[in-house]
């Protein structure tokens, strides 16, 4: 099982925090997050995908993963 967190506007389009999911790869999981919630559909794509701390790739496995962590674009100053 692995925990997704999902941080700032990607938080508020999945309405959760954090989640727990069983997918296999990163392109698995960002199909099933856009099933399971639709509003992610126009945030998912601008958003890092960090898989233990490191960008993900589509065709990645996440059999040893952990954490993934769902990171919109942010702005600071």
């Amino acid at each position: 099982m692995i925990r997704v967190r999902y941080f700032a506007a990607a938080r508020e389009a999945a309405g959760v925090a954090s989640e727990t999911r069983q997918e296999a790869t990163v392109g698995e999981l960002r199909t099933a997050m856009v099933r399971d919630h639709p509003a992610l559909a126009a945030v998912l794509g601008h958003c890092a995908v960090l898989v233990d701390g490191v960008r993900g790739q589509d065709d990645q496995h996440l059999d040893q993963a952990e954490v993934v962590d769902v990171l919109p674009p942010f702005a600071g100053g």
